[in-house]
């Protein structure tokens, strides 16, 4: 059920509308925080493909937060990139130019992360000091704060495994980690959100008409999670497709070399590590559950249309069509164009919309099964 923010029902009128506006004040930070995650997967994603995210070789919480401010720092720091395989192996000829031009990548995506600690932890502890937070929420919103900490931790432990020798990139299964910490707090800050924003409450009229049977709205809820899960599988798919780079092999769609199966895909390795490491499992496994995600949302569409949504349920279904259009567009734009940049960017990027509209939706379900007293 939507995350329950406390019952006000026996409050006094000018009680209940200013724990409203807590309420809405909370929720509007909460949104602001996904947003900030949604543009540092964004970057992460940039710094990625750009082969940024080594140039910074040292962990520096504290005193990396300014760049640097000296030609000798950053001879330095030129030095230090030298020594790693990534140098030796595939940027040799890199002048100290070329370095500034990945570093500064990696820096803005270092220097994200630290303003968004911040923006988690003042409004947090203010909410917290001028009571208009429930208290409820505190631990839950300290723990999410931690698993923030951890994630930070992570992005440097995946960063290390690139220093390992004849390493050029970071491990997959740490880049996998580390998105997928990302995705948890980025869709538990929209579930909280939402559930301060639209907290339980008897339905509107109009709401109650548009769909008197509540059986609908619990098939909606049940194809609308399997829409997270198969959405999430993919998500998590694609991150084994940026660690291996196997998006720059099989460059053609809808076949692969020709094959629907494609030849190779039972690779020499240990079956598990095949499917994690083997640039042919990985893209078409990738694809695979891409095609399945898609048919599982056009399900979730239909069904949501063929039992009247009320308007709640309505906008994130239509929204929820719109990112599917869009996202695997740009997933075949991406594979037919060898991975630019920009595309492959714009494919993380509403992969993790695509991720936070089905939450929406999902919510707006369960609070309107919850409304109904149909099981929810």
């Amino acid at each position: 059920m939507p995350f329950d923010v406390g019952d006000f029902s026996g409050a006094s009128f000018s009680d209940r509308a200013a724990s409203r506006r807590n309420r809405r004040l909370v929720a509007g930070w909460l949104f602001s925080l996904a947003a900030m995650i949604l543009v540092m997967i964004g970057l992460g994603g940039a710094t990625r493909l750009s082969g940024s995210g080594l140039s910074i070789m040292e962990w520096a919480p504290i005193v990396g937060t300014l760049p640097p401010l000296s030609q000798h720092e950053w001879e330095r720091l030129f030095a230090l990139y030298r020594q790693i395989p990534q140098f030796t192996l595939t940027n040799s000829d890199f002048t100290l130019a070329d370095f500034k031009g990945i570093f500064w990548l990696e820096w803005t995506h270092r220097f994200w992360g630290r303003m968004l600690g911040l923006a988690f932890a003042v409004p947090l502890a203010w909410f917290w000091l001028t009571g208009r937070i429930d208290r409820r929420l505190i631990p839950v919103l300290s723990a999410l704060f931690a698993l923030g900490g951890l994630q930070a931790f992570v992005g440097w432990f995946m960063v290390a495994s690139g220093f390992l020798p004849d390493m050029t990139t970071v491990s997959p299964y740490r880049l996998v980690v580390h998105l997928g910490l990302a995705l948890i707090l980025y869709g538990s800050l929209i579930w909280i959100g939402l559930s301060l924003a639209h907290p339980p409450g008897r339905p509107p009229v109009e709401a109650t008409a548009a769909n008197p049977s509540p059986s609908g709205h619990v098939q909606l809820r049940i194809w609308a999670v399997l829409s997270l899960i198969v959405i999430s599988l993919t998500i998590v798919a694609g991150g084994f497709v940026a660690g291996t780079r196997a998006g720059l092999t099989y460059n053609t769609f809808p076949l692969m070399d020709g094959r629907i199966f494609p030849e190779g895909y039972l690779g020499p390795l240990p079956f598990l590590r095949n499917l994690a490491e083997n640039v042919t499992a990985v893209q078409f496994n990738h694809r695979v559950l891409a095609t399945l995600s898609a048919v599982v949302v056009i399900t979730t569409l239909v069904a949501g249309w063929r039992f009247r949504p009320s308007p709640s349920v309505r906008t994130p279904l239509i929204l929820l069509g719109v990112c599917l259009i869009v996202q695997y567009t740009l997933g075949v734009m991406t594979v037919l164009h060898i991975v630019p940049l920009s595309l492959a960017v714009a494919h993380q990027l509403c992969a993790t919309v695509l991720l936070g509209t089905t939450l929406v939706l999902l919510h707006a379900c369960m609070r309107d099964c919850q409304q109904r007293g149909s099981p929810g």
